[in-house]
């Protein structure tokens, strides 16, 4: 069994590790302060496709979190942006009336009491099936971690499919990266399913 690192990661050493080594940082379920998240958005960057994948399809998204004034949870959602690399500038891509082109909203819940796969305990997972998503981005939901004790500045998420009511769990893993301030508020397509 592989044991999670005991001294601070940044994102560079994520870069290089295996699922093994990743799975152990979650595994470790460190817990997020929620409320650090509130306001802000992450660069993300994906750990699990091949390089070639990477190139074809994309290696950096971003997510965002704010507070739903109307809910009082915390939502959020993805950012496509252009490849530029993990250190490059990270300037979204727009649509023709210039907003981010924005897509798989979520909401962030407890993840407590749930019988996750692998056996992961953790605190937190973000909740794509009821935050008003098109059927196939709604099918995800993601185990989230703190990479660093007492930090939120740094995340590990976990791609889980849900599938008739049943957990599809490849190794497939993506970090976040602390980026600044949200800069634009998005509304999912259809209504979220919060009842």
């Amino acid at each position: 069994m592989t044991t999670a690192p005991t001294t601070d990661l940044e994102l560079d050493d994520l870069l290089t590790m295996s699922g093994k080594q990743l799975h152990a940082i979650m595994d470790a379920a460190r817990p997020i302060d929620v409320e650090a998240l509130v306001g802000n958005q992450f660069t993300g960057s994906d750990l699990s496709m091949p390089k070639i994948g990477q190139k074809i399809l994309w290696q950096t998204f971003r997510k965002t979190f704010v507070r739903d004034p109307d809910h009082g949870d915390v939502r959020g959602w993805n950012v496509r942006m252009e490849q530029r690399g993990i250190h490059g500038a990270q300037v979204p891509l727009r649509t023709k009336d210039g907003e981010p082109k924005t897509f798989a909203h979520y909401r962030v819940r407890s993840a407590e009491g749930i019988a996750w796969p692998r056996g992961w305990h953790g605190a937190t997972y973000l909740d794509y099936t009821i935050a008003g998503n098109p059927f196939v981005e709604g099918l995800t939901t993601t185990p989230l971690v703190a990479v660093n004790e007492g930090r939120s500045d740094l995340l590990l998420g976990w791609e889980i499919f849900r599938v008739g009511g049943r957990f599809i769990a490849p190794s497939m893993y993506w970090a976040l990266k602390l980026d600044g301030p949200v800069d634009h508020i998005a509304q999912p397509a259809k209504t979220p399913r919060l009842g």
